[in-house]
């Protein structure tokens, strides 16, 4: 088994709240500086640069999960991930159906465009993305589990945006493959505190809105090679895969 240094969780331009130098090129390059094997793309309610990242990174020999963060209509804040771009596709007409159109007059919330290669402006998104879908947290997790792919709750400690902070609890029959916590608080605290099954992955991230937080906080996936397989083995602790946090 080989150990593989992770940061699930990054933001890039197209994010609002993120700075306009998390460009995918750039993105690349400061995940590589720092040491990281396995990355993830999540843009708020939007997959639209992910695949970009992923082709760079791939040069870089770093290995990329494409997906989105997206927000409930309960508001709270879930990490999704595909395995293929068709089911990335179908996850991105499923947000365009489900998602607010909040205008967003001259980036007044913050730009959100989607780049090519060239780092050339393919459009701007009207819309504010970190807007609440109008579909639920369980209506979620199924269309996710259906296009077989990865559910992680993220950062279920935080006062807002954490599941246990709208909910105040995890709803019978979640499925989820992780929960992620801040780099605030231990896993024992968390367990303790929400009273959750020490069985639970828990994965920690950089949650990154600006290129020197990449990789600032990561989680060690222990797995036989680098794929979407072995990292979904991984977080549901299977076939000896296995996560922890340093």
């Amino acid at each position: 088994m080989k150990k593989f240094r992770a940061d699930l969780h990054i933001h890039t331009l197209l994010s609002p709240c993120a700075d306009l130098e998390m460009t995918p090129h750039n993105i690349v390059e400061r995940a590589r500086a720092g040491g990281l094997d396995i990355i993830g793309i999540t843009d708020h309610n939007s997959t639209k640069n992910a695949l970009l990242v992923k082709k760079l990174a791939e040069k870089a020999g770093i290995f990329t999960l494409t997906g989105a963060e997206v927000t409930t209509k309960e508001e709270v804040h879930c990490l999704v991930f595909f395995d293929n771009e068709k089911s990335q596709a179908l996850f991105q007409q499923f947000i365009d159906e489900n998602l607010p159109h909040i205008p967003n007059p001259k980036g007044h919330f913050g730009y959100q465009p989607v780049i090519d290669e060239e780092e050339n402006i393919l459009e701007l998104i009207p819309w504010f993305l970190p807007a609440a879908l109008i579909k639920g947290i369980e209506k979620i997790q199924r269309v996710v589990e259906n296009l077989n792919g990865l559910f992680i709750p993220a950062h279920v400690d935080r006062p807002v945006n954490g599941i246990f902070s709208q909910l105040g609890f995890i709803p019978k029959g979640l499925k989820y493959d992780a929960l992620g916590i801040s780099r605030y608080i231990s896993e024992k605290h968390v367990i303790k505190q929400y009273v959750l099954e020490n069985k639970t992955t828990f994965i920690r991230n950089s949650d990154a809105h600006y290129l020197e937080q990449i990789g600032e906080i990561y989680s060690v996936f222990n797995l036989q090679e680098v794929s979407f397989s072995e990292v979904r083995k991984a977080l549901n602790q299977r076939d000896n895969r296995f996560v922890e946090l340093p």
